[in-house]
């Protein structure tokens, strides 16, 4: 036990590099390829990875896993696809930052409709969040239509969290994984096959969605779901809260964008109330 708690952090920091690196690396291959079949490919490869990997999971697709997996499957989808398409007119450090506020937006959404109170020092992190997001976001006196697209997906991943806190006990987080997936897959497979599906058109863009698939989304999942057996909620949370700076630094390095410092500042104020509203938590 006392080695797998060991393991348990190295891993998921693991998953958040592969998630942070994630951004720099669609954001070439979505240049190639349709956004829609891109995520389309995406997910139908993870889930039918994640049923090879564990064929009896199948047993556990009652009636209430299935409805409950497919509504946390439209906020999940619903976030990847205005993350990918943000992507597509931002950059891949700006939307790894924006994304991040779904840390923010997270206790935002279950207090209005949990009717749970806040605590005086979340709206202090909030304004903090704002502020590193107004950075991030203004181009003179205009918004980028990008980073209100990634904004979008940030409020739909904190409401997809705040579903899974309501649904996911007493329920196979494994089967609850896969349906949600599928769901994401139908969500993105409509309009690919309506449009006409493109299949990734070279080598490169099928590494890219092998690489999305498998790694950052079955495996990131399982890695997940088995490092949260092991760890606290909030040592899981601040972990995963790295993506953001992963995202960041594999844009500057290997993506080849610049770090201005009005986005330093944007980020690091995001990060810093990302950091912040999980301690509170805890």
């Amino acid at each position: 036990m006392s080695r797998r708690l060991k393991l348990a952090p190295s891993a998921l920091l693991l998953v958040s590099m592969m998630w942070g690196a994630t951004f720099f690396l669609m954001k070439d291959a979505i240049e190639r390829q349709d956004v829609n079949s891109f995520l389309f490919t995406r997910f139908v490869i993870a889930v039918f990875a994640m049923i090879l990997l564990r064929p009896q999971v199948v047993k556990h697709f009652t009636k209430d896993l299935v409805s409950k997996g497919v509504i946390a499957g439209c906020f999940l989808g619903a976030g990847y696809i205005l993350q990918t398409f943000g992507l597509a007119h931002t950059t891949a450090a700006v939307t790894g930052f924006v994304t991040g506020l779904y840390v923010v937006a997270t206790p935002l959404i279950a207090g209005v409709l949990l009717h749970q109170e806040l605590p005086k020092k979340i709206w202090i992190y909030v304004t903090m969040a704002t502020v590193g997001l107004a950075l991030l976001s203004l181009h003179g006196w205009s918004v980028g239509f990008g980073e209100l697209l990634v904004l979008g997906c940030a409020i739909a991943y904190a409401a997809h969290i705040t579903a899974l806190s309501q649904w996911s006990k007493g329920r196979d987080a494994y089967a609850l994984t896969i349906i949600q997936l599928a769901t994401c897959g139908i969500l993105t497979g409509i309009p690919a096959l309506w449009n006409g599906y493109q299949a990734p058109p070279d080598k490169g863009v099928w590494a890219v969605v092998i690489f999305c698939a498998l790694f950052a989304t079955a495996i990131a999942f399982i890695v997940q779901t088995w490092s949260q057996a092991h760890m606290s909620g909030t040592k899981v949370a601040v972990i995963l809260t790295m993506e953001v700076v992963f995202a960041a630094i594999f844009a500057v390095i290997f993506g080849g964008e610049h770090m201005t410092l009005q986005i330093g500042l944007g980020g690091i104020l995001v990060v810093t109330a990302m950091f912040l509203i999980v301690l509170e938590e805890a």
